[in-house]
């Protein structure tokens, strides 16, 4: 029988000591619903600075744009932003593609090795619509949880209620009559949206076992521009959580890199006078860094790569198709934004499955 959604109760969420220096992280699902959680959190529209970024910095791309014009296929995402016709710099839709290109590769390994007996937690999730994109291409794990803050993710929910090009291929996979959503929860079959934050892992843990989070299934974790708003302290207990809570798992991890040089420091400040700061930042100096914070904490192996070697192991074919679609002038400005975000990977267990031969 059909499911049907009853109607959620959207309450808005309780302030606590913490919600002010978390508001400039949570604003950036604002500048970001015109996109996904956008790739590498700048944004262009201006010269760039000599040896440093753009002027104008803002967490999240407005990668709505860069679908619009055919750089890949998401008709999911429109349904869950702000339309925008503001046209975003070449590099920004590039270095966008790349990420997309490069998490979904890892995914896609990660589900075929286990071949979708598996479960993947989306950390800090945003508006992502990987979970429609999989089950369009029958491609879905045994269960896909997301979670992000609560504000955020009653935003999302709501759009999902009253949109069914997004609510109708979650009901058709949930057994049950009635699908209920609630304030910052939405549980189903395969599909669950949880609202946490991600530094109480007690709060995460819990919330995430309600909803039938299995320990004993192979489990792909996904962090994208999400640790590095943390503290050293809370991503890498975050990251050892993680380890500990599953025999078998993968972690992708995609953020800054490299931002101990001045192009990396212009980024942190134009952040911090945005009100928005990098708490982080000190793990992201190296791709050497980034993979130490893994191994230190509970993983057994790990590997990162900055985002232009990822770009310049596109298929060619690919690579003409995107570059047909947008004159770049500044292929210097591309170089050094791809060079200052990078994608992480580690595997723990799965030795049996081949988890340790994945890459991208």
């Amino acid at each position: 029988m059909a499911a049907s959604l009853r109607r959620p109760s959207f309450t808005s969420c309780s302030s606590s000591s913490t919600d002010t220096d978390d508001e400039g992280v949570r604003g950036t699902c604002e500048d970001a619903s015109i996109c996904k959680s956008f790739p590498v959190r700048w944004i262009s529209g201006e010269k760039p600075l000599q040896n440093g970024p753009p002027k104008t910095l803002c967490p999240f791309l407005f990668s709505w744009f860069a679908v619009s014009i055919g750089y890949w296929h998401d008709p999911y995402i429109q349904h869950l932003v702000r339309l925008s016709k503001e046209r975003k710099a070449p590099e920004i839709n590039r270095g966008y593609f790349a990420r997309v290109h490069g998490v979904s590769q890892l995914i896609k390994a990660f589900l075929r090795k286990t071949e979708c007996h598996c479960q993947i937690l989306n950390l800090g999730a945003g508006m992502d619509t990987t979970f429609w994109r999989l089950k369009d291409e029958d491609l879905l794990p045994s269960k896909y949880f997301e979670v992000d803050f609560p504000m955020i993710i009653t935003r999302k929910l709501h759009s999902i209620k009253y949109k069914s090009f997004l609510s109708q291929p979650i009901i058709e996979l949930h057994s049950e009559d009635t699908l209920q959503i609630e304030g910052h929860l939405l549980d189903s079959k395969r599909y669950a949206i949880i609202g946490a934050d991600l530094r109480d892992l007690p709060e995460l843990e819990e919330k995430l076992k309600k909803c039938n989070m299995n320990p004993q299934l192979p489990t792909l974790l996904i962090t994208e521009c999400v640790l590095v708003y943390m503290t050293p302290e809370q991503s890498a207990n975050l990251i050892k959580w993680a380890a500990h809570s599953f025999e078998t798992a993968m972690f992708i991890n995609y953020e800054q890199v490299n931002m101990d040089d001045r192009f990396g420091q212009i980024m942190v400040e134009n952040l911090r006078r945005r009100q928005c700061d990098l708490a982080g930042v000190e793990t992201c100096k190296s791709l050497e860094s980034q993979k130490e914070r893994l191994l230190s904490n509970g993983w057994e192996t790990a590997s990162a790569v900055n985002m232009m070697e990822v770009y310049s192991t596109l298929p060619q074919a690919e690579v003409s198709r995107i570059e047909s679609l947008e004159f770049l002038d500044e292929m210097e400005l591309l170089e050094q934004l791809m060079q200052h975000y990078c994608l992480c990977w580690a595997t723990k267990g799965g030795s049996e499955l081949g988890l340790k031969e994945i890459t991208y």
